[in-house]
């Protein structure tokens, strides 16, 4: 087991009704006025933005509020926001919504903090020394931004989306309501599924040996997450169901389903998939960021599952009871063509990634690029993105270039 650092400084605030405490628990942490940020309509809509308010107003704390956080938040949104942050002196950033929302008020806490052009920590100019509090309000359990380090930023001038880490900007409190979740659409559920489990599996596949431990816990997430998105698919307001994903996107991204698996002092996983999806979402803003996971996560494993086989092994047997053939069994007669111990593990590998491909389809998801909109004409211009954010090489997990990265666009198409 490698050496790591786990930190998980969030106060979680979770069940039904949470919603309506927010005002007393921000007001008992001390904060007195709130920048709540959120997205294009649906807090408004469901009435979510109104009980939050209603509950900063009852516990004292005053508030102002900046809408219109679009998926794939961008730089532009983030300068208004510090903007209005410091002239309203607040000293809070409450951001109520999915991920978009939380990563664009983070941003906003970190540029408020700073004298020059937010865009400098994403473009790498500048690291975070200073940010205002975060507390959220989630009403997508996906990006798991709730307790989180990272944050993700699209900037259209430039065609680029870029992360930034940092401990200081993990959320003092997050507040998670299932029952806001009732009314998600099931596109929508279906990505944040899909985004919770690669989170879990950017750190399964590190490249570095098993941890027992963590293993048995990023597996059991990833198997309850696949059970309770099949109730919810069919029960969209079973309450214990929509509570499991909250939580599962929560775990997913925290850190703790990586513990040991990291390399010390560099990236706790190996986090291909997301930069080669994040350059898809740059493209097009509209592609929703599980979608694109759902299609790369496949083609990727597909191209370098061969580097280290003994975890794709394990990870088809604890998720999907998938085990190689044994070629040493007596009765072999409905088998075409002899099984070798190599051939026993080409099939198991290729059948967990068939069957990982096979869930994200069941429950909505897209099988290839094409689906998105995404050409071979496009890939030129994701490998430029993924230069600029990755460099020529990239990957711990197998040592991959650009080139491999043509190859694991196109397979996609």
């Amino acid at each position: 087991m490698n050496n790591f650092t786990f930190c998980s400084p969030t106060k979680f605030v979770f069940g039904r009704g949470v919603t309506d405490h927010v005002g007393e628990e921000l007001a008992a942490a001390g904060h007195a006025r709130a920048l709540i940020v959120y997205g294009q309509g649906s807090v408004v809509r469901t009435g979510t933005l109104a009980r939050v308010m209603a509950s900063l107003d009852a516990a004292g704390v005053s508030h102002v509020e900046l809408g219109g956080v679009r998926p794939n938040p961008e730089i532009g949104l983030v300068r208004e926001g510090v903007a209005l942050a410091r002239a309203e002196q607040v000293d809070v950033v409450l951001p109520v919504g999915g991920g978009s929302a939380m990563d664009c008020a983070k941003a906003i806490a970190i540029g408020a903090c700073y004298d020059g052009d937010p865009w400098d920590f994403w473009a790498k100019k500048a690291t975070v020394s200073r940010c205002l509090p975060v507390a959220a309000v989630v009403t997508i359990p996906a990006s798991g931004s709730e307790a989180s380090n990272s944050c993700v930023i699209s900037n259209d001038e430039v065609g680029l989306k870029c992360g930034c880490n940092s401990e200081l900007i993990r959320p003092a409190i997050a507040f998670l309501d299932p029952e806001l979740t009732f009314t998600l659409p099931p596109y929508q559920t279906a990505a944040g599924v899909t985004d919770m489990i690669a989170h879990i599996m950017e750190r399964f596949f590190s490249g570095e040996p098993a941890v027992h431990a963590t293993d048995n816990l990023a597996c059991g997430l990833i198997r309850a997450a696949i059970d309770a998105a099949a109730v919810v698919m069919a029960d969209p307001k079973n309450y214990d169901a929509r509570a499991e994903l909250m939580w599962i996107g929560t775990l997913a991204h925290n850190g703790i389903a990586g513990c040991g698996l990291g390399i010390p002092g560099k990236r706790d996983g190996d986090w291909t998939c997301h930069g080669l999806e994040h350059e898809l979402s740059a493209l097009d803003p509209a592609i929703t960021h599980g979608a694109g996971l759902a299609v790369i996560f496949p083609a990727w494993m597909r191209h370098v599952w061969t580097s280290h086989p003994e975890r794709f092994l394990t990870f088809g047997a604890e998720v999907f009871g998938i085990e190689p053939v044994d070629p040493d069994v007596d009765d072999l007669s409905d088998i075409d063509e002899k099984v070798t111990p190599e051939r026993a593990v080409h099939d198991a590998v290729e059948a967990t990634i068939d069957a990982l491909q096979e869930f994200f389809i069941s429950i909505g998801m897209p099988e290839t690029l094409g689906e998105l909109g995404v050409t071979e004409r496009d890939v030129d211009q994701l490998l430029a993105g993924l230069k600029v954010n990755r460099g020529e090489s990239f990957g711990t997990f197998a040592a991959l270039t650009l080139e491999d990265a043509r190859t694991i666009y196109e397979n996609a198409l």
